[in-house]
């Protein structure tokens, strides 16, 4: 069985140690890393005993061999959107080739810490459908811009970031940006 313990660990912001004491009843991070890397086998209790200290389904933490996973592309913050420092995906009912996503670690405008957004890349000759909608745009050395896409005029783009008393930023010839189509929210 292959599993996405230490994905959903990671995404999650939590330690091997964070996750072992959050078992019922508690565990070692040496299980919990020996479970990840599959030097233990996994049971279904195992993995029920996981989801429950990660917060997250047992079928969550599965990952079967036809399933595509969404990388993430940026995390936000009220500090802007930026790529994050370990590589990192969500597990999307149906995910497509241009699909990427954004894990929002801090409340900023309408979301929330713990959000996940989920995008769909397009290419520059679609960026008139992404007009009034919120949007990720990469820019150069890995750093990404996220806001509401207000204006579209040949090769410039015009967007307010979503931050407080922040100013409209434009910018030109994007390779791609990736339009918001699908917000996830635990409650």
């Amino acid at each position: 069985m292959i599993t996405a313990i230490r994905e959903v660990r990671r995404a999650k912001g939590m330690t091997l140690d964070d996750v072992a004491r959050a078992c019922v009843p508690p565990t070692t991070a040496q299980t919990i890393g020996r479970l990840e890397t599959g030097t233990r086998t996994v049971s279904v209790g195992w993995l029920n005993r996981i989801a429950d200290a990660l917060g997250v389904r047992a079928a969550d933490l599965v990952r079967l061999p036809d399933q595509p996973n969404i990388p993430v592309a940026a995390v936000l913050d009220p500090e802007g959107a930026y790529a994050p420092r370990r590589t990192a995906t969500v597990a999307p009912p149906v995910a497509t080739p241009e699909h990427v996503a954004v894990t929002v670690i801090a409340s900023i405008g309408d979301y929330r810490a713990g959000d996940e957004i989920w995008c769909e890349r397009l290419a520059p000759d679609q960026f008139t459908r992404a007009l009034n909608r919120d949007v990720l745009v990469p820019r150069p050395a890995g750093r990404f811009l996220f806001g509401r896409m207000i204006g579209h005029d040949g090769a410039r783009l015009h967007l307010l970031p979503i931050g407080p008393g922040t100013r409209q930023q434009v910018v030109t010839d994007p390779p791609w940006i990736a339009t918001a189509v699908r917000l996830v929210r635990s409650l």
